[in-house]
């Protein structure tokens, strides 16, 4: 099997996305498997996206709770084996935020990771996601390895933030509890695959729209490939595509030996 080149992107919207330069940056990037987060949009509206770039099968979950919130997609070239939506927990089911695809070596897991909120007022429900998430994964661990890729919402080190120590334990997707959660996930059996690569490279996915802050790059880099340790071996990049635009994000890419 050929080398299989895969990208995530938080696209902040679909809808507002495919006005920019999305097909052509799509098409540049050339990916085998494509997983988008933050749709925004109805299933169908996704799929009618989606019939824009020939040669993929398209596979969607949207926001049951909210309209126009949340959402993720697989686009594939190779049909998996099955797909599923959500976690089979009915309390986090209910914004579109994960979807796995079965192939012969591996699950692929997209997800759109709930972000703690203004003033930290949904920190006690990212806790309880981030510890079903964690067991979701590990079930499916036992059966076969695992990549998970998406939007985390959270940056794991200083690294991994402009400004550390001004957001610490005051902003969303950098507060102790949420680091701890994620660090759980990584003693789980996983590899975060960019830090893996690029040990000291500070890059960023995500800049706040306001205060200029990507020209100033002042970021967060909240955006994943994570591998099951047993895939490492064929992991043979990890990427930051961060001169594509379109969206607050930038794709993040993985190349694995087929």
């Amino acid at each position: 099997m050929p080398e299989l080149h895969l990208v995530c992107w938080n696209v902040n919207g679909i809808r507002s996305i495919i006005k920019k330069d999305f097909l052509k940056d799509i098409k540049t990037l050339n990916p085998d498997i494509l997983c988008l987060q933050e749709t925004k949009a109805s299933v169908e509206e996704v799929r009618n996206v989606l019939q824009l770039l020939p040669g993929y099968t398209g596979y969607v979950n949207s926001s049951k709770a909210r309209q126009g919130y949340s959402g993720t997609a697989i686009i594939t070239k190779t049909e998996p084996l099955g797909v599923t939506y959500d976690m089979n927990h009915a309390e986090h089911d209910q914004e579109g935020r994960v979807i796995t695809a079965e192939y012969p070596g591996f699950y692929l897991v997209t997800v759109y990771t709930p972000n703690s909120g203004e003033g930290l007022k949904r920190l006690d429900y990212r806790e309880k996601w981030d510890d079903e998430f964690r067991r979701y994964l590990v079930e499916l661990q036992q059966r076969k390895p695992v990549i998970v890729c998406g939007d985390l919402n959270v940056a794991h080190q200083p690294i991994d933030i402009a400004r550390a120590k001004d957001n610490y334990n005051k902003s969303a997707g950098y507060t102790q509890r949420e680091i701890d959660g994620f660090q759980r996930l990584l003693d789980s059996g996983f590899v975060d695959t960019f830090r893996h690569f690029h040990p000291n490279e500070v890059k960023y996915t995500y800049w706040n729209y306001m205060f200029n802050a990507r020209a100033r790059n002042v970021g967060w880099r909240i955006d994943y490939f994570l591998v099951s340790k047993a895939l490492l071996p064929q992991v043979k990049q990890a990427m930051i595509y961060n001169e594509y635009l379109g969206s607050d994000h930038c794709p993040v890419g993985l190349r694995l030996e087929g």
